[in-house]
């Protein structure tokens, strides 16, 4: 796009938001130090390098769109090249079975930091800082129970490799020096009727403290709830609920993933209930279906009212931005590109939301009025402000994106 027109709808822009009362270049450079954690797993659909048996234990992954990373070298390769299409600085966002094993088959209690120095040491040539995720799914013990199994070699086995993903996670914070946000999200549950509810739950919240009470400065651990995940339709462990209690008590980051409610749910709802009681939040942003079927996160209603949420409880700054879908029936860097400009699309719009004067308006009461600026603030020039955010920072801008995309297929990922 031709940039002195891009320069000049940005001032039109400034001056419109200015007069509510709105700072689009304080905006803009908000946005630029929000950082977003790519999920790697979208470049390979969960398949990781421990084995090629693919997913298991209560998720799965759709589509065969031709072009998936095979190895560490092209995850790496394709996680480059997203960045080079977005404005800011991001992070990448690991699970276990992403270690760079060498070709050799390491068991899940076995991983150490030595397994990850080669992520540490690419991530900090190439700009990127490191999130984590333990793995307790695609294992011959996973089964339906993990860290929830009232078998104790089970258990304990799900109990020491979760602590070594800590330990992981803590030596990538330290290298990076920012934490590690480390995500534990275990897929126990049972397909059909059970009646021992409690019974697994106690096991659930033994095993956490148990994993947590190791102090480990250079990472901070978050738990993440499901509603139910495939073949485990009837009961899930780890239910809101069940994190809602243990978050607030033990003061653990809680893990809001998008997907993992009712649909007609509004998940921005419990932002401002969860903040009460926990110390941060981590968001996994993706967009559900019918239930989690983790497709592309766009900038819809579901995700614009979650993070105007955030920008209105003034928690940004208690909050870690992810991105978790796996979509394999189109373009897997495409969808990298979608699913994150949307999220900062999303993000943008809450900060140029004239929220002092709403606030104000509601304060004295006067209904009408905020009513109104609520509805004129939807079709300000917001695309003129996004626009110049990726054009100040030197990549593509608004569909400009699509044939480098289409390139990269071409010379790159068709070849695979």
């Amino acid at each position: 796009m031709n940039e002195q027109k891009i320069l000049q709808a940005y001032e039109m822009a400034k001056e419109r938001y200015a007069s509510i009362g709105v700072d689009t270049d304080k905006a803009v450079e908000l946005l630029e130090k929000q950082q977003i954690s790519l999920h790697c797993w979208q470049t390979d659909d969960v398949i990781g390098f421990e084995s090629a048996a693919g997913l298991s234990g209560g998720i799965q992954t759709t589509g065969n769109y031709p072009g998936r990373a095979r190895n560490i070298d092209e995850v790496r390769a394709d996680l480059e090249f997203v960045q080079k299409l977005l404005a800011g600085h991001h992070r990448v966002n690991l699970h276990e079975i992403y270690g760079d094993f060498g070709g050799k088959f390491v068991d899940r209690d076995e991983v150490g930091i030595e397994h990850f120095q080669s992520w540490i040491e690419w991530a900090k040539a190439n700009n990127f800082k490191l999130d984590f995720n333990s793995t307790s799914f695609g294992h011959p013990k996973s089964g339906d129970l993990s860290l929830a199994n009232p078998d104790p070699a089970i258990r304990e086995f799900w109990i020491e490799h979760t602590k070594r993903c800590r330990r992981i996670a803590d030596a990538m914070g330290k290298a990076q020096d920012d934490p590690c946000i480390m995500n534990i999200w275990v897929h126990d549950g049972q397909k059909d009727y059970t009646v021992n509810r409690k019974k697994y739950r106690e096991i659930l919240a033994d095993s956490l403290d148990e994993i947590l009470k190791e102090d480990l400065p250079g990472m901070k651990s978050c738990v993440e709830a499901k509603l139910f995940g495939i073949g485990l339709e009837s009961y899930t462990v780890g239910s809101m609920d069940f994190y809602e209690g243990y978050c607030a008590t033990r003061k653990v980051i809680y893990t809001l993933d998008t997907g993992h409610y009712e649909p007609t749910e509004n998940v921005a709802d419990k932002v401002s209930s969860l903040l009460l009681y926990v110390p941060e939040l981590m968001l996994h942003v993706s967009r559900p279906i019918r239930w989690d079927s983790d497709h592309v996160t766009i900038m819809n209603d579901m995700t614009l009212d979650f993070f105007k949420e955030l920008v209105r409880s003034d928690a940004l700054g208690r909050a870690h931005v992810g991105l978790d879908y796996f979509d394999a029936s189109i373009n897997r860097i495409g969808a990298y590109i979608i699913g994150t400009r949307a999220a900062q699309k999303c993000i943008l719009s809450a900060l140029l939301e004239p929220l002092a004067k709403l606030r104000e308006y509601e304060a004295n009461g006067q209904g009408f009025q905020k009513l109104a600026l609520v509805v004129e603030a939807k079709s300000l020039p917001f695309g003129a402000v996004y626009d110049y955010f990726n054009c100040k920072n030197g990549v593509p801008v608004g569909e400009e994106y699509i044939p480098c995309i289409e390139r990269y297929e071409k010379e790159v990922t068709s070849k695979r």
